[in-house]
C-alpha cells in the first residue's frame, strides 16, 4: 500500500490547504478577486483561480509565486505536534525490505525537515516508474529549494495551465498515478473531497477504466460533519474511492492522531499486537465504537500468523473474559482478508465470503474449515490452537459448555485433547464436580 499525502498533513505545521492558500495569496498580493477569479473559487477551481491571478497580476506568474513560496515555508516548527503526522507517514511508508514509498502533492519541505534528507526523493517532472524497485519519496507537483529561482518555481504543478500539461497534454502525472495504482493500492490523505489536485488524478483514472483498465481499489480518509456520514461516503464513492471516514475536529484531530497510531503499531510489529492484547483484553470487549473499534484491533492483532499475539491473550493473567468469545466467533473477516491467514485468494472477489478467527478456510478451493466444533478437519494453525488453549481456562464457566453444545458438541480431536488433559491435573484449572461431569459427558460425545 502507497500513501498519497495532500495538504491536510501539513494542518498541525500551520501551513494551509489549498484553498487557504489562494485565500492567503489574496492577502499577501494585496488584491481582491475578480468576478471571475470568485466564480472560480466558489467552484473549488482553485487551480483555475490562481491561473487567471497569474494572468493579470503585475510581475505575472513569477511574482505570484514568490509569494506561493513564502506562503508555504514554515515559520515555526516548535509545536510538539507540527511534524508528527509526516514522521508517522514516513514510518507507515517503509517496507518490510526497507525501501520507501510515499507521494505528495505538497510543495512543502517538511518531509525533508523529519527525514533530514536520509531518504532519496524525486521531483516533478523527473519521477520514477512506480513498480518494486521503486525506493523514495515522489513530491509530483514538485518540490521547493531552500532557496527557489524563477526556474525551480515555473516547474511547480499549481495552476490550471500546470495540471494540464501535467495530466492532459505531456500527461507524465498522469502515466505515474496510472501506473502507480496498477501496482499498489492507493491511500488518499489530506484531501477534500472537492480538492481540485484529487480531481485531475481521479480523472487519470476514470480514462484508464474507459479504456479496459481495472484498477486496484483506492481508498481515502475523509472528514464528516454530524448527520453528513451517508452522504459524504456516496460523494466519495460516487470517485471511485473507498471511504475511511472520522469526525470532523480541530484541523482533523481524529486524522493525525489515527496516523500517530498506527504508525507506532506497525513499527512495533509482532510486539505492537501483543501490547494491543495486553491492553484491551484483560477487560470484557464492551464499548468499542467506529471511531475507535479496539475489537477490531484486537481480532486484526490475533491473527498475526505468528502467533505470539494470540499466545499472549491465552496466558494473561487474568484469563481475559468469555465474553470475548462472541466477537471471536463473529464473521468479520472477508475475501481480502484470505491472505492474512496463509490463503491465496482467488482473481475474481468473492463479496459473500465471511469468516471468522473460530471458523476459518484451511484450503480456499475446498470446503473444509478450521474450526472447534462440528468439523470436517483436524488441521489448526498456531493461532487456532492459542484460541483454544485460552478457552480450557474457562472450564468451570456453564456458558462455554453451552456454547459448545448450542454448536453441536462434537469437538475437534485437539481440544478434546486440551481438556482432558485440563481435567486430569487437578492443580491446574479449578473446576467443580459437577462441571467435570457435564465435560465428561460431552467428551464422550454424547451431548446433541
Amino acid at each position: 500500500m502507497v500513501f498519497f499525502c495532500g495538504a491536510g498533513i501539513s494542518f498541525p505545521a500551520d501551513l494551509p490547504s489549498f484553498k487557504g492558500l489562494v485565500k492567503n495569496l489574496y492577502s499577501s498580493l494585496g488584491t481582491v478577486p475578480t468576478d471571475v477569479e470568485n466564480a472560480a473559487i466558489k467552484k473549488w477551481q482553485y487551480d483555475t483561480a490562481i491561473a487567471l491571478l497569474e494572468d493579470r497580476y503585475p510581475g505575472g506568474r513569477e511574482k505570484v509565486r514568490e509569494h506561493v513560496a513564502q506562503l508555504l515555508t514554515p515559520t515555526n516548527l516548535t509545536h510538539p505536534r507540527a511534524t508528527t503526522t509526516h514522521r508517522a507517514l514516513l514510518n507507515l511508508a517503509r517496507a518490510r525490505d526497507g525501501r520507501h514509498r510515499l507521494i505528495t502533492t505538497n510543495f512543502d519541505r517538511l518531509f525533508e525537515t523529519v527525514s533530514s534528507g536520509t531518504i532519496r526523493h524525486s521531483a516533478a517532472p523527473r519521477l520514477p516508474v512506480p513498480k518494486q524497485k521503486w525506493n523514495g519519496l515522489v513530491y509530483l507537483h514538485g518540490l521547493l529549494p531552500e532557496a527557489p529561482t524563477a526556474n525551480d518555481l515555473d516547474t511547480l504543478v499549481l495552476s490550471s495551465g500546470d495540471f494540464g500539461l501535467a495530466y492532459l497534454t505531456e500527461r507524465w502525472a498522469s502515466r505515474f498515478v496510472s501506473e502507480l495504482v496498477r501496482n499498489y493500492t492507493v491511500c488518499f490523505v489530506g484531501y477534500s473531497i472537492n480538492d481540485p489536485v484529487l480531481r485531475y488524478m481521479m480523472d487519470a483514472l476514470a480514462a484508464d477504466r474507459l479504456l479496459g483498465e481495472a484498477p486496484r481499489e483506492v481508498f481515502a480518509f475523509g472528514s464528516f460533519s454530524k448527520g453528513q456520514e451517508n452522504q459524504q461516503a456516496t460523494e466519495w464513492g460516487a470517485k471511485h474511492v473507498t471511504p475511511i471516514l472520522y469526525r470532523e475536529h480541530a484541523k482533523h484531530f481524529y486524522l493525525h492522531r489515527t496516523l500517530e497510531a498506527w504508525a507506532s503499531h506497525y513499527r512495533d510489529g509482532i510486539t505492537g499486537n501483543e501490547r494491543i492484547v495486553a491492553v484491551h483484553c484483560s477487560n470484557p470487549p464492551a464499548g468499542s465504537t467506529i471511531q475507535d473499534d479496539f475489537i477490531g484491533r484486537v481480532l486484526w492483532a490475533l491473527s498475526d500468523p505468528s502467533g505470539l499475539p494470540a499466545k499472549k491473550f491465552a496466558e494473561l493473567d487474568p484469563a481475559p473474559p468469555l465474553e470475548w468469545l462472541e466477537p471471536l466467533g463473529e464473521y468479520r473477516f472477508k475475501h481480502d482478508h484470505l491472505r492474512r491467514f496463509g490463503i491465496q485468494p482467488e482473481i475474481k472477489k468473492d463479496d459473500k465470503l465471511r469468516f471468522s478467527l473460530l471458523e476459518r478456510y484451511v484450503m480456499y478451493d475446498t470446503a473444509r474449515s478450521m474450526q472447534l466444533v462440528d468439523v470436517s478437519t483436524d488441521l489448526w494453525d498456531t493461532v487456532m490452537f492459542q484460541l483454544a488453549r485460552w478457552l480450557v481456562r474457562h472450564l468451570n464457566d456453564p456458558a462455554l459448555y453451552l456454547w459448545f453444545a448450542s454448536r453441536g458438541g462434537k469437538l475437534a480431536p485437539q481440544l478434546v485433547n486440551l481438556i482432558s488433559l485440563a481435567l486430569s491435573d487437578s492443580t491446574a484449572i479449578p473446576v467443580s464436580p459437577a462441571m467435570r461431569t457435564l465435560w465428561s459427558i460431552m467428551l464422550a460425545g454424547r451431548v446433541r
